[in-house]
C-alpha cells in the first residue's frame, strides 16, 4: 500500500514483512500494520478487539486508501498547499523521533525503583480493607425496624434470599434494589461516614440490628464478605514506578537541555 513521506516515516518502526493482508483496494494492500495509527485512539491491538470494530477500522483505512488515490490523480502532490504541508510534517516527525530518541535514553537504576517503592508504599501501594454488602434503604425507623424484625434468625443462603426478596420490594434505592440492595464492594471513603461505620463493624453474613440512620433514610445492612487492607507487591508496580520515574527524569534532563540549546542559538523576539 502506497502511501504519502510523513506517514511512511511515522509508521516506519512500526512496519514488518509479515504484516497480515486485510484488505486489498485497486490492488493495494491494507494490513495490519496500516490500522496502526486508527488503534493508537483506542490503545488495543488489531487482533484484541471485537470483530464489529476491526471491520469498521478497515473500511477506514480503505476509506483513506480511496483519498489517497483520489488526491494523487487530482495532482495535489504538485500543489504549493502540499508541499508546505510535506515540509510541515517532516519537521514534526524529526522532532518527535529525536524527543523519543532522548527518552529512551533515560535509564532508571532499580535500586531507585526499589527504593521508590519501599519509601511510599506504605502511602501510595495500598490496597484499602473492603467490604461488599447489600441495603435496604426506607423512609422511617420504623420500617427498618420491621424489616429487622423480618429477617431476625436467618442465617446464611435463608438470609441472603429473604434479604434480597425485601430489597426489592421494599427499598427506595431503587438502583440497588433490582439487584437485591447489592452494593458490590467499597471501601470506607466511598459510603456515607455513618452507614461505612456499621457497615465495617459487622461480621461477615450479618446484618445491621438496628437501623442506621443517613442523610438518605434509614439503612437495613447485610455483611456478605470483606477483604483486609493490603500492600500492593514490589512487581505488580515496578513497570509503573520505573515509567513515573523515567519521566520526571527526563522533563529535567529536557529543560537542561533547552537552556543549553538556547545559550547556543542567535534568539531574537520581534
Amino acid at each position: 500500500m502506497k502511501k504519502g513521506l510523513f506517514l511512511a516515516l511515522s509508521l516506519a518502526a512500526t512496519m514488518s514483512l509479515n504484516a497480515a493482508v486485510l484488505a486489498t483496494v485497486n490492488g493495494n494492500e491494507i494490513t495490519d500494520k496500516d490500522l496502526t495509527p486508527l488503534l493508537g485512539a483506542h490503545g488495543a491491538e488489531f487482533d484484541k478487539i471485537p470483530e464489529q470494530m476491526k471491520k469498521q477500522l478497515i473500511d477506514v483505512a480503505i476509506n483513506g486508501q480511496l483519498i489517497l488515490e483520489q488526491a494523487k490523480k487530482d495532482g495535489v502532490e504538485k500543489t504549493k498547499e502540499y508541499k508546505e504541508a510535506l515540509e510541515f510534517s517532516q519537521d514534526n516527525v524529526l522532532r518527535n523521533v529525536w524527543t523519543q530518541n532522548e527518552y529512551k535514553k533515560v535509564k532508571i537504576p532499580e535500586a531507585d525503583v526499589k527504593a521508590f517503592y519501599e519509601k511510599n508504599k506504605d502511602r501510595i501501594f495500598v490496597s484499602p480493607a473492603q467490604t461488599k454488602a447489600k441495603h435496604i434503604l426506607v423512609a422511617t425507623q420504623k420500617e427498618a425496624e420491621d424489616i429487622i424484625a423480618q429477617l431476625k434468625g436467618l442465617k446464611g443462603d435463608a438470609l441472603k434470599s429473604k434479604f434480597s426478596e425485601l430489597a426489592k420490594t421494599k427499598s427506595i434505592d431503587k438502583g440497588s434494589a433490582m439487584n437485591g440492595g447489592e452494593l458490590g464492594w467499597f471501601d470506607e471513603s466511598r459510603m456515607v461516614p455513618a452507614f461505612s461505620r456499621a457497615a465495617f463493624a459487622l461480621k461477615n453474613g450479618t446484618i445491621t440490628i438496628k437501623p442506621v440512620k443517613s442523610e438518605f433514610g434509614y439503612h437495613v445492612i447485610l455483611k456478605e464478605d470483606s477483604k483486609a487492607k493490603t500492600t500492593v507487591s514490589y512487581d505488580k508496580v515496578k513497570k509503573s514506578i520505573e515509567e513515573q520515574l523515567r519521566s520526571e527524569k527526563f522533563r529535567s534532563i529536557m529543560q537542561d537541555k533547552m537552556n543549553e540549546l538556547r545559550k547556543g542559538a542567535k534568539i531574537e523576539y520581534k
